[in-house]
C-alpha cells in the first residue's frame, strides 16, 4: 500500500522548504512559517507540495487533539496509513478553494482509485479523509478541516446517497454542520454519476 509518504515525499525532497521553525513565529499563527509570496491560485503543483510538507506535521497533530465524540477516532488515528489518492495536494473548487490531499481506506481503495466518471458504487465500510489548507492572495497559509466520508449500508441514509459527512477542525474538535446543504447537496449534483465522490484533478491523482 502506497501511503502519503511515499507518495509525495518524492516531490518534497527535490525543493528546499522556505520554512522557518514554527517555534520562531507566534502560536496564534503557526501557519506564517509556511507562508509563500504569491497568491493559492498561482501556485504550482510542486509549491503545493512544498506547503504541505511545511504543515503535515502540524496537521495530523491538530486532527489529533482532543474528544472526536460523534467521529470515530480510528478515523483519525489511522487515516494517514491508508492509500494516498493524491501525489499532490491540489485546490478544490466544491471545498472553497482549499488544497487537498486525500486518502482512502482499504475497503475503498479499489474502487475509489479507479477514477472512474460513472456507474460508480463504493462499497459499504469506505472512508475518504480529506486534509486541507488555504493559501490567499497574499500567500498566507491557513490549516483547513480534515474532512471525511463514510459508506453506510443502502438505505441508511437516503438523502445523502448513503454517506455519512464528518468534519475535524485544525484544532481538533468536530464540526457542527448540516451535512444536506453543507456537503451533500453539493457533492450530489457535481458528482452524482460517481457515487457522490470528488476525486483528485487528474494531474495530482496518484497511480493505483
Amino acid at each position: 500500500m502506497k501511503t502519503v509518504s511515499s507518495a509525495i515525499a518524492p516531490v518534497a525532497f527535490a525543493i528546499t522548504l522556505a520554512c522557518v521553525s514554527a517555534a520562531d513565529v507566534s502560536p496564534a499563527r503557526a501557519e506564517a512559517a509556511c507562508d509563500v509570496d504569491k497568491p493559492g491560485s498561482e501556485l504550482s503543483l510542486m509549491d503545493a507540495a512544498k506547503l504541505w510538507h511545511c504543515l503535515n506535521e502540524d496537521l495530523v497533530a491538530g486532527y489529533r487533539t482532543g474528544d472526536k465524540r460523534w467521529i470515530p477516532e480510528e478515523f483519525i488515528n489511522d487515516y494517514r496509513s491508508w492509500k494516498a489518492a493524491s501525489d499532490f495536494p491540489a485546490a478544490s473548487s466544491v471545498h472553497g478553494g482549499r488544497f487537498l490531499v486525500t486518502f482512502v481506506n482499504p475497503v475503498g481503495e479499489k474502487a475509489y482509485m479507479q477514477f472512474a466518471e460513472e456507474g460508480v458504487k463504493m462499497p459499504e465500510g469506505s472512508v475518504l479523509a480529506k486534509e486541507s489548507y488555504t493559501v490567499d492572495e497574499k500567500g498566507h497559509v491557513a490549516k483547513g478541516p480534515l474532512f471525511i466520508m463514510q459508506k453506510v449500508a443502502e438505505g441508511t441514509s437516503p438523502v445523502t446517497g448513503d454517506w455519512y459527512y464528518m468534519a475535524v477542525a485544525p484544532t481538533g474538535e468536530p464540526m457542527a454542520m448540516d451535512v444536506i446543504t453543507a456537503c451533500s447537496a453539493c457533492h450530489q449534483a457535481s458528482f452524482g454519476k460517481r457515487d457522490g465522490m470528488g476525486y483528485p484533478k487528474p494531474e495530482a491523482r496518484a497511480k493505483p
